[in-house]
This record gives C-alpha cells, sequence and structure tokens, in this order.
C-alpha cells in the first residue's frame, strides 16, 4: 500500500505564489515517476509537471516558465511550486507517483487532491 497525501492549497490572489506538497508513505522502494495533474469540472485531467528519478522534467505549455516541480528523495515527497499564478489555474490538483514496492511490485497511486483558486 501506498499512500499520497496532499497539502499546500488555497486561496490566492493572481500574481500570488503556492507550494504544493505531496508526501508518500509506504514499503516504497524507488519512485520513478511524479507527477501533478489539475482537473476542474467536466474536464480529463490535465498533465501539468512531471519529473523522473533522473532528473528529466516536463511541463505543460500553459505553466511552463511559471511552474517548477521537485523531489525530496530522503523525504518521499514531491513538490509543485507555483509562481504568478492566474484564475485559469484554478482547479484541483492531484499528485501521482509510479515506483516499486519493497517487495519488487510496481505501484501506481494518486494523492487524494487539493483545491487551488486563484481569484482576480
Amino acid at each position: 500500500q501506498v499512500q499520497l497525501v496532499e497539502s499546500g492549497g488555497g486561496l490566492v490572489q493572481a500574481g500570488g505564489s503556492l507550494r504544493l506538497s505531496c508526501a508518500a508513505s509506504g514499503m516504497i522502494f524507488s519512485i520513478n515517476v511524479m507527477e501533478w495533474y489539475r482537473q476542474t469540472p467536466g474536464k480529463q485531467r490535465e498533465l501539468v509537471a512531471q519529473v523522473t528519478s533522473g532528473g528529466s522534467t516536463n511541463y505543460a505549455d500553459s505553466v511552463k516558465g511559471r511552474f517548477t516541480i521537485s523531489g525530496d528523495n530522503a523525504k518521499k515527497t514531491m513538490y509543485l511550486q507555483m509562481n504568478s499564478l492566474k484564475p485559469e489555474d484554478t482547479a484541483v490538483y492531484y499528485c501521482y507517483a509510479w515506483g516499486l514496492l519493497q517487495g519488487g511490485t510496481g505501484f501506481s497511486s494518486w494523492g487524494q487532491g487539493t483545491q487551488v483558486t486563484v481569484s482576480s
């Protein structure tokens, strides 16, 4: 079992910043891919940012230059630093991770989601 617990969401004015955290727990051997998604009603979840254990990153064009994904291997925690926030960034943000359990089995897990609301 792997649990991802998110925190850091909230209400912020346009132009402000937030940092989302996603802490993983469980018998994790390694985390190979960490991702942040966001979703608004009626839409599919959108991949916002991705980082691999090798350090490669990918960002949606809409957030490139404003958002930064990072991870702390010791804490098994991923972060999404969001700067210059815009109202269109308003969404429920979900973290997602894939890796290996200590028993050698692969896992994939979603966080519970955290609301980010950006006001004008």
